[in-house]
């Protein structure tokens, strides 16, 4: 499975860079605000750093101006995913862009159906948000074993990009479910590393080498 990270920090997307697990990244107005920087600009910065997938979200709401803001997108460089909507006027730009050779990441989806209807219009990836869906008492991964099935079924392309984790487990879920992608928080990447055992079994080690007397160096 692929680990992007959910952010528009630079400080953090070269820190993920720098542990080799990094495939991609997810950004998006909200995560854009919280920057504070200019949208081409850190978008930029970001694909430069990263060589897998960057998204980058349009914000308009109908066709027209949403196809020109994608072509603006695409054009900072190769690896832009541009992200679009799960709407009918996102849809329709989904299939315009990818005609033109462009990623797609058609965003906020919340139902299989919607999800076979961004397929069939050709998105690079789907992005199912799995923890607002826990927040308003649906099950997240059903979602997205849901979507697995069917995308199987008729062996759709399409890239099953979960998103809205918030914590390890959602990763482990989506793993054993077969998702394509999981994007997260800095700190969900931070907590995968930890297990009580490998800290304890770490400091054991440190105390008997510590006596041994030795040194590597």
């Amino acid at each position: 499975m692929k680990f992007f990270l959910d952010t528009a920090n630079i400080d953090e997307i070269r820190e993920a860079n720098a542990t080799g697990l990094l495939d991609g990244v997810t950004t998006n107005p909200s995560l854009i605000k919280k920057a504070g920087r200019e949208f081409f600009e850190v978008i930029s910065e970001i694909a430069k750093e990263v060589d897998g997938p960057v998204s980058a979200e349009t914000v308009a709401h109908d066709h027209e101006t949403m196809m020109k803001e994608g072509l603006k997108c695409a054009k900072i460089a190769d690896n832009i995913a541009v992200k679009v909507p799960l709407t009918i006027e996102g849809l329709k730009t989904c299939k315009a862009l990818r005609a033109e050779g462009i990623m797609v990441n058609v965003t906020l989806c919340f139902s299989a159906n919607q999800a076979l209807l961004a397929a069939k219009a050709g998105a690079t990836f789907i992005s199912p948000f799995v923890g607002r869906h826990d927040d308003v008492g649906f099950n997240g991964m059903e979602l997205i074993e849901d979507i697995r099935n069917i995308y199987d079924n008729y062996a759709f392309d399409t890239q099953i990009l979960v998103a809205s984790v918030r914590h390890p487990t959602h990763i482990l879920e989506s793993a054993r479910i077969g998702a394509d992608v999981a994007t997260f928080p800095i700190d969900v990447l931070r907590k995968l590393f930890n297990h009580p055992l490998t800290s304890s079994g770490l400091a054991a080690f440190d105390k008997d080498w510590a006596a041994t007397g030795f040194s590597i160096l």
